[in-house]
């Protein structure tokens, strides 16, 4: 639901919409954006603001002559920790840390000269479809927080609503295509022009004579002058796009291999929402977290786990609610960076906790919550490899040409956001655990 929701352009569409309230007001925008981030991610998940959202900032920071570090940075964040926004309690803890980093006028000039407006009907490019993945998306999170209060499985309720914007989405695209509504050069030609728009908006106050090129930005971390950025990356990007930057040779093709290409292309032309989506959807998570579950269960089995789990009845004091919280939470997000993923980190961390003996049902509870907020925050981290989502902004970023964020730049940006939602997330689950249990 999410990804065939990004595919309609709403991200980008809402971005530009955002350009146009922020004006030439570097301080506004900025924050304004991390707010748009933020909702679209506690909506649609961090994979398609890491996705989409990546590419127009690398686009819009070259296209309005800005330092793209501190507005990637802040993006990365807000795709990461949206998820648990609720149990922090204050989402602009994340901004205030950043502020405090990039205030410098190097990365956040407080005026930029363009300010022509950007429209966002232009990458809008299926309002009905927005519209109606924005109703069913909408419909299955509340319905979601209504039921988990009668203890009902997530997957029970996503899946009819899935199913049901599946079944739209090839209803749709089969209607338009049979009435000459979708014509597929047209929808390769609106992918495409998203820089150029960008460009040309922002460069039309100053006159192309004083334009800059979208491959040049100034500041620590800028696009490469050799880089030359394809405007078809801007939207449509999936994974498989960001692990290589450079040309391949053409394979050679077998009639075999033409005859599938062939009827891929058909079916792109006739359903181009579902082609679109499929290479998208993240069919690499499967065997990685069945691999995680492999080798913590290798731990299980030569009595590691009972090993551990002794080890934080120790140190909780035989379960305490408190010293668990911010045990398991500290431990949650260094683990991220140690174990595999944050993934890795929590099926590590939740079979600790079930193996130790005569564990408070409280203490499990508070656990349980400690530990989502440890494996969000634990993204925003030291290392790339402490999320999936990590490495592909990572990846997307070198094929923008975006390579002077290193490990280094990106461990020290993040230990001041890192720090900061921590602590402020681990003490607000304790007083609500607390003020919940009366202890």
């Amino acid at each position: 639901m999410a990804i065939t929701l990004d595919i309609t352009g709403i991200l980008q569409a809402a971005a530009f919409w955002v350009s146009n309230k922020g004006g030439s007001n570097t301080r506004k925008l900025f924050f304004y954006f991390y707010v748009m981030l933020t909702l679209i991610s506690m909506m649609l998940g961090n994979d398609p603001v890491i996705l989409s959202g990546t590419a127009f900032l690398v686009y819009y920071t070259a296209a309005a002559q800005l330092t793209p570090l501190p507005w990637l940075m802040s993006e990365f964040a807000a795709a990461n920790t949206s998820s648990m926004v609720l149990f922090v309690g204050n989402p602009t803890n994340v901004v205030i840390s950043l502020f405090t980093q990039f205030s410098a006028e190097r990365h956040l000039p407080f005026k930029i000269s363009q300010t022509s407006k950007l429209n966002p009907l232009e990458v809008l490019r299926d309002p009905i479809g927005a519209w109606v993945g924005s109703f069913v998306l909408g419909s299955c999170l509340v319905v979601i927080i209504i039921v988990s209060f009668f203890k009902v499985d997530v997957w029970k309720i996503s899946l009819p609503f899935a199913g049901a914007k599946f079944i739209f989405d090839l209803a749709w695209d089969h209607y338009r295509f049979s009435t000459g509504r979708l014509h597929p050069a047209d929808q390769k030609d609106q992918t495409t022009d998203v820089k150029e728009k960008l460009q040309r908006a922002m460069s039309q106050n100053n006159g192309e004579a004083h334009g800059h090129p979208m491959s040049q930005v100034n500041g620590e971390a800028g696009v490469s002058g050799s880089s030359r950025i394809s405007g078809a990356d801007i939207i449509g990007t999936h994974p498989s796009s960001a692990l290589s930057t450079e040309p391949k040779p053409k394979p050679i093709s077998f009639p075999s291999q033409l005859y599938i290409e062939m009827k891929w292309v058909a079916f792109a032309d006739h359903f181009p929402t579902l082609a679109t989506a499929l290479p998208r959807l993240p069919f690499a998570l499967i065997p990685f977290a069945f691999s995680q579950f492999i080798l913590i269960e290798a731990l299980s089995h030569q009595g590691w786990i009972e090993v551990f789990a002794g080890w934080l009845a120790k140190a909780t004091h035989g379960g305490q609610m408190h010293p668990t919280i911010w045990l398991i939470g500290v431990l949650g997000v260094f683990l991220c960076n140690l174990a595999g993923t944050n993934i890795g980190a929590t099926i590590l961390l939740t079979k600790i906790v079930r193996a130790v003996p005569n564990f408070p049902k409280n203490s499990m509870r508070a656990a349980a919550i400690a530990l989502a907020i440890a494996s969000n925050i634990g993204a925003v981290s030291f290392v790339f490899s402490a999320s999936l989502a990590g490495l592909l902004w990572h990846n997307i970023l070198h094929q923008k040409g975006i390579k002077n964020i290193g490990q280094w730049t990106f461990a020290r940006w993040n230990l001041l956001p890192l720090v900061t939602m921590t602590t402020i997330g681990l003490a607000v689950v304790s007083a609500e655990m607390a003020v919940l249990f009366r202890r």
